[in-house]
């Protein structure tokens, strides 16, 4: 009998090093984790969190008007926190919450794509199809093995996904005093030269994920982890996709 594959650490936070352990094993003939199954849901997960940004796409597109979209936008990251809190530490949850968190994220992003979109057309398609552009480069180079995921490999991308999740909380504290943190937003070089670099870290959070995802399904991990795990891609996709919308926002500038 094959040995399982070793848990694996990945800077996303609802993928982990401790995600797949301590999980009850399925009996015999019970369902198990698999990679066409995680795949289905994730792609179904994206298709819900597209549906959902249309509604505060189109008001605000048609009216101009933030006011509009505020109330969903709000709800959208407030809601979409408090899930993504519950299914990181409730994985058995993720069946039933998954869903409703990718539709609170499509509420949040389509407002905040809308109000990009009025001030810089065409920034919104062109954030949405360079996502999914890496998405599937990414794939195709761990599937291929361009891409190998050492421990080296691992460490380097978590350390750099923690130092980048430092500088957002410094950069929100901050924000209380009125002080604002350069190097993040501005349209300067050395500011396009940050947010390429983060953008180049969300996107090896996602070969992170995707050797995650396979050693959960080598350890036969029960059926709702299917869930869990593509629950997790898109916190990855949404973090990447905000990241990109960023980038094009200050090249415009």
């Amino acid at each position: 009998m094959p040995t399982p594959a070793p848990l694996r650490r990945t800077g996303n936070p609802g993928l982990n090093e401790k995600t797949f352990a301590n999980l009850p094993r399925p009996l015999v003939g019970e369902a198990r984790m698999t990679l066409q199954g995680t795949i289905n849901k994730s792609f179904l997960m994206v298709v819900v969190l597209l549906a959902s940004a249309l509604w505060p796409w189109s008001q605000y597109m048609s009216t101009g008007d933030a006011s509009t979209v505020s109330t969903s936008v709000l709800v959208g990251v407030f809601g979409g926190l408090i899930l993504a809190v519950v299914i990181s530490f409730k994985a058995n949850l993720a069946p039933y919450l998954s869903l409703p968190y990718a539709a609170l994220e499509g509420l949040a992003m389509g407002g905040f794509s809308a109000m990009l979109e009025r001030r810089y057309p065409g920034i919104a398609i062109q954030a949405v199809a360079l996502t999914f552009g890496v998405l599937v480069v990414l794939l195709v180079a761990y599937r291929t093995g361009l891409i190998r995921v050492t421990q080296r490999f691992r460490a380097i991308v978590v350390g750099a996904t923690g130092a980048i999740a430092l500088l957002y909380v410094a950069t929100l504290l901050l924000g209380f005093f009125h002080i604002e943190v350069p190097v993040l937003n501005a349209s300067t070089p050395l500011g396009i030269i940050v947010s390429l670099v983060i953008v180049g870290v969300a996107a090896l959070n996602l070969a992170l994920d995707f050797d995650l995802i396979e050693s959960g399904v080598a350890q036969g991990a029960p059926r709702y982890m299917e869930w869990y795990s593509a629950f997790s891609l898109l916190v990855t996709l949404v973090w990447l996709y905000l990241e990109i919308l960023r980038l094009l926002s200050k090249a415009r500038r």
